[in-house]
């Protein structure tokens, strides 16, 4: 199944996405053409893990990390399906990292590798967008590089765990204007999922919509203004996002479009 969230005429509602439809829980129907696509979750957090698949962190010139690297997204970087990443003004090197996002069902604390899949609500995509104009450290954690507003795209729907047999064996394409940039499968994963949950709540408690960025594959090239970002897993469907002029905030006054 497929459960979407999404805005109409200013409400907003949760429903099963089947075909060019959208199925509220109360029985009315949208045609998704005529939606504003929201991330398919509200998390209390997102967590992310940089460095996770081998290939990717060859391409940047790193070694594999001896523990998993954490990060964490803010919540203010969400944003959903079609919805547009702002380039930040001055900027020269920012990129796309497709990423399978595992969205927790309940809380949980201490779950061994075994049972970790039970506690897993679904999957869905997410676009860890990330700025390496502001990465000079890597050991500091790369708050600004991944956090500005709207570096978090998710979506377009969380597929519930029972439609994806095995969410380590998923084939990742990211697009760039149609052209494929990137290329991989989770089965190259360093830590796979269930490990990673594993280990996140041997210390932490992850509770119910909670989401984990579970890395991204070799393949990461710059993206600009008015490029648009595609990216595909099987099984888990297609996230679209253009790239925008950055935004800046002036004050207590509106979010206003500036030129990179």
């Amino acid at each position: 199944m497929r459960w979407v969230r999404m805005q109409y005429q200013g409400q907003v509602f949760e429903g099963e996405w089947i075909g060019e439809v959208v199925k509220t829980r109360d029985g009315r129907e949208f045609r998704s053409a005529d939606v504003q696509w929201l991330p398919p979750v509200v998390p209390t957090k997102i967590i992310g893990l940089a460095l996770n698949y081998r290939d990717h962190a060859a391409e940047l010139g790193l070694p594999n990390p001896e523990d998993p690297a954490l990060f964490f997204k803010p919540l203010s970087s969400l944003t959903g399906h079609l919805a547009p990443v702002y380039y930040p003004a001055g900027a020269t090197h920012c990129h796309y990292e497709t990423e399978v996002a595992v969205v927790m069902d309940r809380t949980c604390r201490g779950v061994a590798a075994e049972q970790a899949l039970d506690y897993v609500r679904g999957y869905t995509i997410a676009n860890d967008f990330t700025c390496r104009d502001f990465i000079r450290n890597t050991f500091r954690p790369p708050v600004r590089a991944k956090g500005y507003d709207s570096f978090c795209p998710l979506g377009p729907a969380l597929v519930t765990k029972d439609s994806i047999k095995d969410p380590d064996v998923l084939e990742i394409v990211t697009r760039v204007n149609g052209e494929v940039r990137q290329s991989g499968n989770t089965r190259q994963l360093l830590l796979a999922i269930p490990d990673i949950i594993a280990y996140l709540t041997s210390f932490m408690t992850l509770e119910p919509d909670d989401v984990i960025l579970t890395g991204t594959p070799k393949g990461i090239s710059p993206v600009y203004p008015g490029d648009q970002m595609a990216c595909e897993i099987e099984g888990l469907g297609i996230l679209v996002n253009p790239v925008a002029p950055g935004l800046v905030r002036v004050g207590n006054d509106e979010l206003t479009r500036r030129k990179s």
